[in-house]
């Protein structure tokens, strides 16, 4: 390997540890578009190439885009005040059964709007639910974390690493849920028990007070609406085959639009409120990850992929899934989802094994808070929230969850 690839990989590596540790609470996105400057100013990627990246990125910018500004809606016209205190009241004072509920609610959550979503607009909207029932957030923000990753492929666009890693071989929906669907479930069954047991004690503690729901404004109505929206929108934009980052974006201005006009108010403000800065962080990795790509070190793996595809393919698709759900932990399972988007089209890998990479890259990042964006977005959150989650609390967690869950959704689609 040449000087300027392993400086390559040395910078990228660097960036990415920063964006995953933040030492000295600086925050991620400096390490990332650092990272990627750097890059280019030391030569080693082009200008030409650097822009390439960033703009393959553009469909996750705009969905991330409207995501942010419905939450940011959804918080300031008291949506998520209303919903938490429904919550709380369904619960009736059993912990057990509200954490059933958050964990179902992120589950739909994350299926119709994509594990981001969770992380965007669920988490604090857990939060008010917590400080509604007054009992420890932290078994409800748990489940929010994991269920956005476990639940990532019950369909196309629960994730938009699955639009990363199958790109133009998306099967259709049918074939989707026919192959994806059970092992979803398990994934999703096996995630939520292993949950229970980690904060039972917790929950058994817990005693939920059942507050009373405040009424939703006008204007809530219409973040509610906006919200269900994008919803219609993707699931109706992945049925056709089209981008989901543009119809997220509408939904989200429109609804910004109606509350405007409706509530008569500046939406200066509201735009202030949403963290533009994981736009640019996003941008970074797409760099960081193009520039690893070049140094050649991932071309044995495209070798062994279309090897072992052919010769022991079931065997193949499930170490290829474990294998990149356990590097998503390492690089981040957005650029681990370019890396395998690359190697398995090269390779001209059979159908199982994408699908088993693309549980992998959907599940893995169960493991440990470095995982997935989604998980960095949740993080995010809950720094914004004043709410600190030690990485050795999540990934003994995780340790459990993620092997097993995966293991049975690898078994369940290669069986």
């Amino acid at each position: 390997m040449s000087p300027d690839q392993i400086l390559t990989l040395v910078v990228a590596a660097l960036a990415t540890a920063g964006v995953i540790l933040r030492p000295f609470r600086i925050a991620e996105v400096w390490f990332a578009t650092a990272g990627a400057a750097l890059l280019v100013a030391l030569g080693l990627l082009s200008p030409r190439a650097a822009l390439t990246a960033v703009l393959k990125g553009t469909d996750v910018y705009l969905f991330l885009a409207g995501m942010m500004m419905l939450a940011a809606l959804a918080l300031r016209e008291g949506l998520f005040d209303h919903l938490a205190a429904r919550a709380a009241g369904a619960a009736n004072g059993s912990s057990t059964r509200l954490f059933l509920g958050l964990y179902l609610t992120g589950t739909l959550v994350t299926a119709f709007l994509s594990n981001d979503a969770t992380a965007v607009v669920l988490t604090p909207a857990v939060c008010v639910t917590a400080r509604h029932a007054r009992v420890d957030p932290l078994p409800h923000l748990f489940g929010c974390a994991f269920i956005a990753n476990a639940a990532s492929f019950v369909l196309p666009i629960s994730n938009p690493a699955n639009l990363v890693v199958f790109g133009a071989a998306m099967p259709p929906l049918g074939t989707w849920l026919a192959d994806l669907l059970l092992p979803a479930v398990a994934a999703i069954v096996v995630t939520y028990f292993v949950l229970r047991r980690a904060f039972a004690a917790d929950l058994a503690a817990a005693r939920p007070h059942v507050p009373e729901v405040p009424p939703l404004s006008r204007t809530g109505q219409l973040a509610a609406g906006g919200i269900v929206l994008a919803a219609v929108a993707l699931v109706a934009a992945s049925a056709v085959g089209a981008d989901l980052g543009g119809p997220t974006l509408l939904c989200g201005l429109a609804a910004l639009v109606g509350v405007t006009l409706v509530g008569g108010t500046s939406p200066l403000p509201l735009l202030r409120q949403v963290s533009w800065g994981v736009l640019p962080l996003v941008a970074g990795l797409f760099v960081l990850v193009e520039g690893a790509f070049r140094t050649g070190l991932f071309v044995p793996l495209t070798g062994a992929l279309a090897h072992w595809g052919t010769t022991v393919p079931r065997l193949a698709a499930a170490l290829a899934g474990a294998g990149f759900g356990t590097v998503s932990n390492l690089m981040n399972n957005l650029p681990a989802g370019l890396v395998a988007a690359t190697a398995l089209h090269q390779a001209e890998a059979p159908r199982r094994m994408v699908e088993a990479v693309a549980m992998g890259i959907d599940l893995g990042p169960n493991l440990s808070v470095t995982g997935s964006l989604a998980t960095i977005l949740w993080l995010i959150v809950l720094r914004r929230e004043g709410i600190e989650v030690r990485a050795g609390q999540f990934l003994r967690i995780g340790a459990v969850a993620m092997p097993l869950a995966l293991g049975a959704a690898l078994m369940l689609l290669l069986v």
